[in-house]
Parts: structure tokens; C-alpha cells; sequence
């Protein structure tokens, strides 16, 4: 069940038709505000996991909280270039997956963590699975499958339970389906 789940959120039919460029201008647009939204959330949420960590974690935690600052960068950087604002009115699927954070960021840590490393290793496979990408957004797929983000997914799963937290990792792959079919409308 759960490799299903992560089939259905790594190969999802948004992904690969940006990998081979069949994506509609206005699906990606929307995408791409619902995930400056979702990193913001994201950013916040790893800030206050990171004050609760345990000292081994906290290394790694910070580092994530650096790349998302710099995410943020890259996401006003490309709404320049595509020509849309941010941000852009929060869409359901983007509510419900920071409700998500919300729950997490209250639960316990080992959670917390297991949750952000779902999150994080979903986002890399999914955008590995189509590297290099279609000219027009191999900057993305790229920005998105970095040696860097790479070893921060592997550092999160040192961390991480989730064999512990089954119904977790269930209900996060589910919101990242959910998030690329927000996408595609």
C-alpha cells in the first residue's frame, strides 16, 4: 500500500508532463505559487522543529532552514522571469497540507521529523524521475535534485521512524498527490 503511495507521488502525471514539457503555462503558475505558499508554511514549521530538536539534529534542521530561505529567493526570482505575482490566494490543497504542519509541529518530534522527511524524500524522487527535464524547466527539475538537497533528504532519513508512523507516512504521501493534482485542476 505504501509503495503505491509513493509511486502515485513520485510518478504523478503533473510531474512528468513537466519533465517532457507537456505542461500548461497556467498549471505550472499555479503550482508554483501553491509551493512559494507550502515552503513559506514549510519554513516555519522546520524553524520550530529545529528549537525542539535534539542536539544531533539540530545541524541538519538548520541547514534545511538556510535551503528553504534561499527557496524563497528562487521562488520571487522565477515569478519575476514568468511574469506573476506572489504570493497568490491559497488554494484547499495547499491549506490542507499546511493543517498537516500544523498537527505535526504539536505532535511529537520523532513524528515531526519522520513527516518532514516523507515530504522532502517524495519532492527529490519525484523530480529525479524526470531529470533532466524538458529545456524549458530543467532549471527546476535541477534546482530540485541538487547533490545538496540530495544529502539532506539522506541526513533527514538518519533521523527519521517511519516505520514507525505507517499512518504518517500514508497521509503525507496522500496530501502530495493531492497537492500535484491541485496543480492540474
Amino acid at each position: 500500500m505504501l509503495d503505491d503511495l509513493f509511486s502515485n507521488a513520485v510518478l504523478h502525471p503533473f510531474v512528468e508532463a513537466v519533465g517532457n514539457g507537456t505542461i500548461s503555462d497556467s498549471a505550472f503558475t499555479r503550482w508554483l505559487g501553491q509551493d512559494a505558499h507550502f515552503v513559506a508554511d514549510l519554513l516555519s514549521f522546520q524553524a520550530r522543529l529545529l528549537a525542539r530538536a535534539p542536539r544531533p539534529a539540530q545541524g541538519v534542521l538548520a541547514g534545511g532552514c538556510v535551503a528553504l530561505v534561499e527557496e524563497l529567493e528562487f521562488f520571487d526570482v522565477q515569478a519575476d522571469q514568468r511574469g506573476f505575482d506572489l504570493p497568490q490566494t491559497v488554494l484547499p490543497a495547499t491549506a490542507r497540507y499546511a493543517e498537516l504542519l500544523r498537527r505535526l509541529d504539536t505532535g511529537p518530534y520523532e513524528a515531526a521529523i519522520t513527516g518532514l522527511w516523507v515530504i522532502e524524500r517524495a519532492y527529490l524522487l519525484a523530480w529525479a524521475s524526470v531529470a533532466p527535464g524538458e529545456a524549458r524547466f530543467a532549471v527546476f527539475v535541477d534546482h530540485w535534485t541538487t547533490p545538496g538537497f540530495v544529502g539532506y533528504v539522506d541526513a533527514l532519513r538518519e533521523l527519521a521512524t517511519p516505520e514507525k508512523y505507517e499512518d504518517l507516512v500514508r497521509e503525507v504521501l496522500i496530501e502530495e498527490v493531492e497537492f500535484w493534482e491541485m496543480a492540474l485542476g
